[in-house]
C-alpha cells in the first residue's frame, strides 16, 4: 500500500516532487531541478510503505547483530531467519529496479528524448545497494562520515532517516546545504553517467554525510549503474555544431573499476573522473 504525501518545500530546500501528478508536470520539475541542484527528492513514488518499514526493520537488526554473525548471516536476525532476509533484500531491490527505470524514462523525457531512450544502457545492468550504519561519534568536528564525492553511475535513490547528516553542494552556486528529512520520500542524485549523457546538461551532484554525537545513522542508497560493456559519451541527439560533444567516449566497467578505490578507500588517489574524459574548448 503506497500511502499519499503532500510537497512542501521551501526556497532552500532540495524539490520534492510528486510522482503521481501529471506527467507534463512532473517531466517540468525533474528538468529544473537536475538542470539547477542536480537532486531532488521523490514522494508518492509508488514503492509500498510496508515494505520499506520491513526492510528497514531488517536491516537494523542486523546490523544491531555482533560481528561474527553479520559477517554470516547464519542465526535469525532478530526474529528474521537468513532465508526471509533474503526475501525482503530481494523484493526491496526489484521495486527499486522498477522506480530506477521509471525515474529514467522522465529523465529522458525531461531532455527532451523518447520516454525509452536510455532504458537500453541497462539492459545487463550493474546496479547495486548499500546498508549504511553510522553509530554515534564523539566528536563529529573531528570526523566525515562519508567524503565528499560524485556517484559514479547514472541515478541514486536515497532513503535517509530523519538523524540528518546528508548534506549536497548545490549546483548553481556551490553552496553546501543539509537535505532536509521528508517522511516516505528517496532522495534522487545525478550521477556522472548522466552528465555524460546529457552533454552537462544535468551536473552530477557532489555530496558528503555528517555523522552525529547523540544519534546512529542509518541510510539506504541504491546506485542505478549501466553495463559494465556499455560506452559512454553524449547522446548524439542532445549534441550540435553549436552544441559539441564535450565528453570523449569512454568504457563504463573500465571507469567505475577505477573509481570505486578511490572515492572513500582513498579519495587523494589518482583514479579516473570526469575531468580525464573532457573535450578541449
Amino acid at each position: 500500500m503506497a500511502e499519499c504525501v503532500a510537497a512542501s518545500t521551501q526556497a532552500n530546500d532540495f524539490p520534492v516532487i510528486d510522482l503521481s501528478g501529471n506527467i507534463g508536470t512532473v517531466v517540468a520539475e525533474i528538468s529544473e531541478a537536475c538542470e539547477k541542484w542536480g537532486a531532488f527528492q521523490v514522494i508518492n513514488h509508488g514503492l509500498p510503505l510496508e515494505l520499506h518499514a520491513k526492510f528497514e526493520l531488517a536491516m537494523k537488526k542486523f546490523f544491531a547483530q555482533p560481528a561474527e554473525e553479520k559477517r554470516t548471516l547464519r542465526k535469525d536476525i532478530g526474529g528474521v531467519k537468513p532465508y526471509d532476509y533474503g526475501e525482503v533484500c530481494e523484493e526491496y531491490g526489484q521495486e527499486m529496479e522498477k522506480l530506477s527505470f521509471r525515474l529514467m524514462e522522465l529523465i529522458s523525457m525531461s531532455l527532451g528524448l523518447p520516454r525509452q531512450r536510455l532504458n537500453g544502457f541497462f539492459k545487463d545492468h550493474t546496479s547495486m545497494g548499500r546498508l549504511i550504519h553510522c553509530p554515534p561519534c564523539p566528536t563529529p568536528k573531528l570526523a566525515l562520515g562519508t567524503h565528499e564525492h560524485t556517484d559514479v553511475g547514472a541515478l541514486t535513490i536515497l532513503s535517509q532517516d530523519d538523524a540528518g547528516g546528508l548534506e549536497a553542494q548545490r549546483t548553481f552556486d556551490g553552496e553546501w546545504v543539509p537535505v532536509k528529512f521528508v517522511p516516505h520520500a528517496y532522495v534522487i542524485n545525478v550521477g556522472d553517467m548522466l552528465e555524460v549523457w546529457s552533454n552537462k546538461k544535468y551536473v552530477s551532484l557532489v555530496h558528503r554525510a555528517k555523522v552525529n554525537s547523540e544519534r546512529e545513522r542509518f541510510s539506504i542508497p541504491f546506485f542505478f549503474n549501466p553495463a559494465y560493456y556499455v560506452v559512454m559519451e553524449p547522446i548524439e541527439e542532445l549534441t550540435n555544431e553549436q552544441n559539441p560533444a564535450k565528453y570523449r567516449a569512454f568504457n563504463w566497467g573500465k571507469y567505475y573499476g577505477s573509481r570505486k578505490y578511490g572515492n572513500f578507500k582513498n579519495p587523494d588517489m589518482d583514479v579516473l573522473r570526469l575531468k580525464h574524459f573532457k573535450v578541449s574548448e
